[in-house]
């Protein structure tokens, strides 16, 4: 049967309305570093790399490749880390050149480094783009997060993360740094404004 990230793991993807604690275990992922405004052609060219090694995976065994311990699964949703340069951090008014990023995508968990690093060849050799070699394939353990999903556009997620960190208050945690994740469910590109879904992510601790 067919693994489908929506309906197997929903609680990582598709998360409540409203904030909730979720213990986000290590996984592997693809992951490119990068920064400025995301409405930028440099953005979405990182996305497009991204994209053409998780795809470059899955039709691995239309290729003749089948590494083991392969199962049909549907490619996992885009992710982001988000930050800012040190001196726009205090800044009144948001300066998205200023923003600072880490774009990921899972990969399944038969996927090793040796057979990333094989994938990121084979595509270097057939589909040439200079982010490639900057592509790294890394295991990542988020541990403890409040997550809520955000419905709308991305300029309005402010206010979900209000009510985030308000949850945070009422339930004696702290949010670890100002870092956070979010997941586009929705494709940007066939989607409009009002009716994305962003699942949105960050570090706490007790108190």
């Amino acid at each position: 049967m067919k693994y489908e990230w929506k309906k197997n793991d929903k609680t990582l993807y598709m998360p409540k309305n409203a904030p909730t604690v979720i213990d986000v275990p290590a996984m592997n992922y693809f992951t490119l570093h990068g920064s400025g405004n995301p409405n930028h052609a440099a953005f979405e060219e990182a996305v497009g790399v991204l994209y053409s090694l998780s795809y470059a995976i899955r039709m691995m065994p239309k290729k003749g490749v089948t590494p083991e311990g392969y199962y049909e699964y549907t490619v996992f949703p885009l992710e982001g880390v988000w930050d800012l340069e040190e001196e726009a951090r205090g800044a009144a008014v948001l300066d998205k050149d200023k923003l600072v990023y880490t774009l990921m995508i899972r990969q399944p968990e038969f996927v090793t480094e040796a057979f990333a690093q094989e994938v990121i060849e084979t595509v270097s050799q057939k589909k040439p783009h200079p982010l490639l070699s900057k592509v790294r394939f890394e295991t990542i353990e988020e541990g403890m997060c409040v997550q809520m999903m955000h419905h709308g556009p991305y300029d309005d997620e402010p206010a979900s993360f209000a009510r985030m960190e308000q949850y945070c208050e009422e339930h004696g945690l702290i949010r670890v740094s100002k870092l956070h994740k979010e997941i586009y469910i929705s494709d940007v590109r066939k989607t409009q404004p009002d009716k994305l879904k962003t699942a949105l992510r960050f570090k706490v601790r007790n108190v």
